[in-house]
């Protein structure tokens, strides 16, 4: 998929087979700091071909120079950072131009209680940072907003057991996508290390992680684009491997939050099978604050069929790969709909005109955009900009688009 911009349509409507997700660039992410941390080599299975992730591996496989890039990877730099910290390393780490836009205040703000010593080297508070090394300050209890970003908190105690005396966190304000810091406690006690997390308080020992192999699932971020083709086709039974009831991905949620666009979830020892079946209107509002990057996928699904829904938890949409609610509104206009705040964080979609002929999708660098929108090529053409954004996460979603009978035209 080389070209600037591609047209997308699906001849038949119809959707049937097994298609591939990509594995979850979220647990592969973490597996790969937590065994930097623990000094071992053991094996990572089914690691994610996401860029992110090659990206993560390469950097922690290879000494690093003395200026390291995280590209545009958000999860990368934050990780990093703190993990670069911790380890007392001593180099330049920075990032695309959109990812020195990116706030990291908070984060480094928290290292540099801890005894890290570390500059900014433009913008106070964003990078690029200058890692200076860490000299325990005999401080261990912090108090950090949790509001903004889960990465933030994640970084932080995946570093906690090698502290002196540990890690005492308390998370100030709603706590966004509790689930994935959930999901790192749950793979560092995998590797051995037990925390507690109470109220809002986090408490990790000092403790050594320990050497044991690691499967990745496949990413229930990256399912959230074939649920959305179910509800879009006129027909629709397919088969996506690898996924479990009980997962740890805090996008995991989808059974429940689709089946009122009409997909129905049926789990299996291997995977999932989802079928098709009618939209159930109304559409109570939908909280994203745990889940956020399904966001996007719900917005353009709610146009496609031609549903008004309510979405709040949008907070941390702001300061991803680009300003997503900026661009989920410039987007749907295109399709005829309209995302307007009508309360302080809530925002609902409206369908107040018609789509316009063969709407072309600017995808602002931003991977979920390419593919929260490709799907609505079931119900009419779209043309989507820079298609190539979706090796970040989903190396070969259009080679699975094709295999579920899409058609491309280069635009």
């Amino acid at each position: 998929m080389l070209a600037a911009a591609v047209r997308v349509s699906h001849p038949s409507g119809v959707l049937h087979g097994i298609f591939q997700l990509p594995a979850s660039k979220s647990e592969a992410n973490r597996a790969l700091i937590i065994r930097a941390l623990s000094g071992h080599d053991f094996p990572i299975h089914n690691l994610s071909d996401a860029n992110d992730t090659q990206l993560l591996n390469r950097l922690l496989s290879s000494k690093a120079g003395a200026e390291v890039s995280a590209e545009d990877a958000g999860t990368v730099m934050r990780f990093l950072t703190a993990y670069y910290a911790a380890t007392g390393q001593q180099l330049t780490l920075t990032g695309t131009p959109r990812m020195c836009q990116r706030p990291i205040g908070v984060l480094v703000d928290a290292l540099r209680k801890l005894g890290a010593k570390i500059e900014y080297l433009g913008e106070e508070g964003y990078p690029p940072l200058q890692m200076k090394g860490f000299e325990a300050s005999g401080t261990y209890q912090l108090t950090v907003r949790s509001d903004i970003s889960s990465q933030y908190i994640s970084a932080l105690l995946m570093i906690g057991p090698l502290l002196p005396q540990g890690l005492e966190l308390t998370l100030k304000g709603k706590i966004s996508s509790e689930p994935y810091i959930r999901m790192t406690l749950a793979q560092m006690a995998h590797f051995g290390v037990q925390a507690t997390f109470e109220g809002q308080k986090i408490t990790v020992p000092h403790q050594q992680y320990q050497a044991q192999e690691f499967t990745v699932e496949s990413d229930w971020s990256a399912a959230s684009y074939w649920y959305s083709m179910v509800a879009l086709a006129q027909e629709a039974d397919i088969f996506l491997p690898a996924l479990r009831s009980n997962s740890l991905q805090g996008d995991s949620v989808l059974p429940s939050l689709m089946e009122p666009f009409g997909v129905q979830t049926e789990f299996t020892e291997t995977g999932v099978r989802l079928t098709k079946s009618a939209v159930q209107e109304p559409i109570a509002r939908i909280d994203f604050f745990a889940c956020p990057d399904l966001a996007q996928t719900v917005a353009a699904l709610a146009a496609g069929l031609g549903v008004e829904v309510e979405m709040t938890g949008l907070e941390s949409l702001r300061i991803k790969e680009t300003d997503r609610i900026a661009a989920l509104q410039f987007e749907l206009v295109k399709l005829g709909a309209e995302l307007r705040e009508i309360a302080p964080d809530v925002f609902k979609v409206f369908l107040p005109n018609k789509p316009e002929t063969e709407p072309t999708i600017h995808t602002y660098e931003d991977h979920r955009m390419a593919m929260a929108f490709a799907p609505l090529a079931l119900k009419y053409p779209v043309i989507i900009d820079e298609p190539k954004v979706v090796r970040k996460s989903y190396p070969r979603y259009w080679d699975e688009l094709q295999k579920a009978g899409f058609s491309f035209v280069k635009s």
